[in-house]
């Protein structure tokens, strides 16, 4: 595929055929052999021909094959015009994840890794369709819906200041529980509080390096300070939500006359009927991944709590992302706000200085992004910077990218201990699954830092800190 580069960062693939608009890859040079060598960049160029899609079909340089999008896609479709796609927005609806900082040094933590991570194990039930000890009932889990984190704030689960930190609130407005099907209600109930599989974690890690001290003091952060990032999502529900409305979709796409270069882009227009329940049935599937990361942080906190002593230890929400989501919002196209879609799949929302959406504390700042890395390596806090707002609805990548598929993962993983090549390393892993290891050893993954330089480099974040871990619970 051929590609004209425009800078160190960008890659632009120039507009052809059916492309209603260019494509542009944001990726190094040394990124982008690997992006290449899959197909993924045909994925940006498919995105490129569906209806009312303005600006460019873009890709992060954490990209790698998806579902009719690629992972780490980014698209926005005129609200009048043009239309949303499950396949933007992925089978684990708002997989997400969230920062918290803790009042625990590095020294504190060493000395009680393996315990932590042990006792997070017990608290979190994690692996391939897990079940949680809270069973909800039909009325409790339409309340989920409804209500996101708030529901689990408000049933004991947490403190209040954790939805300020919490994109949307933790509460993602427009939610219709009428519109999932039985059987998403049914696989969503025993699973609220469950950590899920592959490549969802609770990572312990401390801050190593602070490159913007003002903006890591409005998060609580300090250097050598233990943090914890959890990362799951809408576990069977959301992956049922997005099964169900695929089939909707498929016929949605032929009734409206849409020609698909890849069935696997099935859509419809946002404000036709069908587009409108995709709309408020993921929007529950997004409320039931902020109450579910709502419920793991809770048990985090009770497990830090009971290992260090319930005075002595504090642990508050910096900030907590969706990945897989699409969002009505307001942007500047050619100099007009216009009334967006916003597909981001596999990919952070990350808004600049001074819109309203961001936190109070964060505003002048822009919004905390997070950018977590394979269980060897290293994590990023960054913040959203104006270039996100000029070029991209404000967005950026979301982690470090696959560089190996699971499979071969395994293969090169034969013959070897990961968790022994961890604990070498100074950090204890402990996985649910069986296999996971192997799946999520640090070789399957792009160099984080790399992948961070990329979209600093390009002027759509800031660097605030870089996290190294000490242990991971894997699903």
């Amino acid at each position: 595929m051929r590609l004209t580069q425009i800078d160190a960062y960008r890659w632009e693939l120039p507009q052809t055929d059916a492309m209603r608009v260019p494509g542009l890859i944001y990726a190094s040079e040394h990124l982008l052999p690997h992006i290449l060598s899959e197909r993924a960049p045909e994925q940006v160029r498919n995105v490129a021909s569906l209806p009312g899609i303005v600006g460019r079909s873009m890709a992060m340089p954490d990209i790698h094959w998806g579902y009719g999008f690629p992972i780490g896609g980014v698209a926005a479709f005129d609200v009048e015009q043009g239309v949303i796609s499950p396949g933007g927005v992925g089978y684990d609806i708002n997989c997400g994840v969230r920062l918290m900082g803790t009042s625990l040094s590095r020294d504190e933590m060493r000395p009680k890794v393996k315990d932590t991570v042990t006792a997070l194990a017990a608290a979190i039930p994690s692996g391939i369709g897990a079940s949680s000890a809270l069973r909800l009932t039909g009325a409790e889990e339409r309340h989920v819906l409804t209500e996101g984190a708030r529901w689990a704030v408000r049933a004991g689960y947490g403190e209040a200041t954790d939805l300020d930190g919490i994109e949307e609130g933790g509460c993602m407005p427009g939610a219709d529980h009428t519109l999932l099907s039985p059987r998403a209600l049914e696989r969503g109930r025993p699973q609220l509080g469950t950590l899920g599989s592959g490549n969802h974690f609770v990572e312990i890690a401390y801050v190593d390096e602070i490159t913007d001290p003002e903006a890591a003091t409005l998060m609580g952060l300090a250097q050598g300070s233990v943090t914890l990032t959890i990362h799951s999502g809408s576990r069977g529900l959301g992956y049922q939500v997005c099964d169900d409305y695929l089939h909707t979709m498929l016929k949605a796409s032929a009734k409206y006359g849409i020609a698909l270069p890849d069935p696997q882009l099935c859509c419809a227009p946002v404000q036709s009927p069908e587009g409108s329940a995709y709309l408020a049935a993921m929007s529950a599937a997004v409320n039931y991944a902020f109450a579910n990361r709502q419920l793991l942080a809770h048990w985090s906190r009770a497990v830090l709590a009971s290992l260090f002593g319930q005075h002595r230890v504090r642990a508050w929400t910096i900030y907590e992302v969706a990945h897989n989501i699409a969002k009505l919002e307001h942007h500047s196209v050619d100099g007009v706000m216009k009334r967006l879609c916003v597909h981001r799949k596999g990919a952070t929302r990350a808004f600049g200085p001074g819109r309203p959406e961001v936190p109070a504390k964060y505003r002048a700042k822009g919004q905390p992004v997070l950018v977590p890395g394979d269980m060897g390596r290293c994590s990023y806090v960054l913040m959203g910077a104006p270039g996100a707002m000029k070029e991209t609805f404000g967005s950026s990548c979301h982690g470090a990218g696959r560089l190996l598929s699971r499979k071969g993962a395994v293969r090169q993983a034969r013959g070897r201990s990961i968790s022994r090549e961890l604990a070498a390393q100074g950090v204890f892993v402990i996985a649910a699954g069986r296999g996971t290891l192997e799946e999520e050893m640090p070789e399957a993954y792009k160099d984080v830092s790399l992948v961070v330089d990329a979209v600093t480099g390009a002027g759509l974040c800031t660097k605030v800190a870089r996290l190294k871990p000490l242990g991971c619970l894997k699903g």
